[in-house]
């Protein structure tokens, strides 16, 4: 069976996106692991599904490189955005509501020209509670030791749909990602695993972060990793309500606002489109 499918980016963190709206697929967890690697494969962080919905106008259903299921991408959902639009699946609003694992999610989507440039996400309110996040911890966790890779970190932990562990402790340029992100990913402190931003304050408006991501290894951007990071430094006094994240693959603008939701915008690129055979 042949199966159509658009590859599309946001700061480069990358998916592969199929239109299940009139038919499921098979298997896309196995799927995902067959089309993501780099060498072998398409080459992706994953791949995302464009569901029908009966409490949004679409669903979005996300799997991770390794197969493994994803709550919630927020650069996988700008892709998602661009993806309806520019397929005549979602009319001609410029606004979108989107099912998730994490809630449904608002979108402005930012014209020109009939194609989709960028989006601003409504990514919702984080979830601080050590339970919930979820950490072995009761209480918000905020600059608390954690031993790691055989040295302590002092680290923050937000969840925006995923856990996230971010800290500040040194600059992300010079470290080694590939070890030290699985040792975060597979601590007993986090119990369904983690994604760690590892981040620098440039000042009060701008942070660098490089991000692990469970499921998917060292990515060039994270959206829900930057809501987290902008969350944690906002908490803990070092940066304002609103800040640009300088990510691998480019920059997001984070918004936290007086009512508790986040917003982040951010651009969005297709890469190009194609089909694939797979069986059925």
């Amino acid at each position: 069976m042949q199966l159509e499918l658009a590859k599309i980016h946001g700061c480069h963190n990358d998916y592969l996106f199929v239109d299940c709206t009139r038919a499921p697929l098979e298997n896309p967890g196995e799927l995902s692991r067959r089309l993501s690697p780099r060498r072998g494969g398409i080459g992706a962080d994953g791949l995302i599904l464009v569901c029908p919905s009966e409490k949004a106008d679409f669903r979005m259903e996300m799997y991770n490189a390794d197969g493994s299921r994803g709550a919630m991408c927020g650069n996988g959902i700008r892709g998602l955005a661009k993806f309806v639009y520019e397929r005549g699946l979602a009319g001609t609003s410029n606004s979108l509501l989107v099912e998730t694992d994490c809630g449904n999610k608002a979108l402005e989507l930012h014209v020109t020209d009939g194609k989709v440039e960028s989006v601003t996400v409504d990514m919702g309110p984080p979830v601080l509670e050590g339970r919930q996040v979820p950490v072995n911890a009761d209480g918000e966790q905020f600059d608390v030791p954690l031993l790691v890779d055989g040295r302590s970190w002092t680290v923050s932990c937000v969840s925006m749909g995923n856990p996230h562990c971010v800290t500040f402790d040194e600059d992300p340029e010079g470290l080694d990602l590939e070890r030290i992100g699985p040792a975060f990913d597979s601590h007993e402190f986090f119990p369904s695993g983690v994604n760690t931003e590892f981040v620098r304050v440039d000042n009060r408006g701008q942070l660098t972060m490089r991000v692990w991501e469970r499921g998917s290894g060292e990515t060039e951007a994270c959206g829900t990793g930057a809501c987290a990071v902008v969350v944690a430094a906002h908490r803990t006094g070092r940066c304002d309500s609103n800040a640009t994240v300088v990510l691998k693959g480019g920059q997001l603008y984070i918004e936290l606002r007086g009512d508790g939701r986040v917003f982040m915008t951010g651009p969005v690129e297709e890469s190009f489109s194609g089909t694939v055979s797979v069986p059925g």
